[in-house]
């Protein structure tokens, strides 16, 4: 419990002292996703050594594989979230696509903060959010979203191959993947996590805005 304890003071005290850049999201559709930290099964426990910035195996991030049947991004990997409805918080958001999507319940208790929002080339601002998972013991796929759920270590993302960077042409910038297995996430998703791991994990400031994302996220 100590140990948890230690890692949720270490990223709560990174995010906080983390110089948020926001966007100017006048015209754009704003949305905001759910960075959850848990362990990598119910019940491995969930810690890191904050100290010395070493992370344990079981620390992991909830993503999702959307479902097939969707008209937009369907099977790709995502964070949990969705448009921000009126009246609402980033937060609040955030907090509501986890039930919805995985049916994992927190309270605004469990938020420790943000990174910087992310305009994505198919329109969205995009803000992400930090929250404390814990155990996750039970999380329950929405069928009418969500093929699957995945807790993915921590440590994967701390891989010497990632991030992958691809030259797009016309484009002064790369599009940014992280992989994963033999796999790969692309940005704007890939970007938040790779912001997540260099800003939270490693205590690096870093900046994501200017990377792109394949042409197949554009719409």
């Amino acid at each position: 419990m100590q140990r948890d304890d230690a890692l949720r003071r270490q990223l709560a005290e990174r995010l906080a002292a983390w110089p948020r850049h926001a966007p100017d999201e006048a015209g754009l559709k704003r949305a905001a996703v759910a960075l959850a930290i848990t362990d990598e099964g119910p019940g491995s426990g969930l810690w890191g050594l904050a100290k010395t910035g070493h992370w344990s195996t079981q620390a992991a991030l909830i993503l999702t594989k959307r479902a097939k049947h969707l008209r937009r991004h369907a099977g790709q990997w995502a964070l949990p979230g969705g448009r921000i409805d009126a009246g609402e918080t980033p937060e609040q958001t955030a907090l509501r696509e986890l039930a919805e999507e995985v049916g994992l319940q927190l309270t605004e208790a469990d938020v420790l903060g943000r990174l910087d929002t992310f305009v994505t080339r198919s329109g969205f601002a995009m803000t992400p959010v930090v929250v404390w998972a814990g155990e996750a013991r039970k999380l329950t796929p929405d069928p009418a979203e969500v093929a699957s759920i995945h807790r993915i270590p921590v440590t994967e993302f701390l891989r010497a191959d990632a991030p992958i960077l691809e030259p797009l042409e016309g484009s002064p910038h790369p599009v940014l993947k992280m992989p994963v297995g033999d796999n790969w996430i692309a940005a704007p998703t890939a970007a938040l996590i790779y912001q997540f791991r260099e800003v939270c994990i490693l205590g690096r400031d870093t900046r994501v805005a200017h990377f792109e994302q394949p042409k197949f996220a554009w719409v």
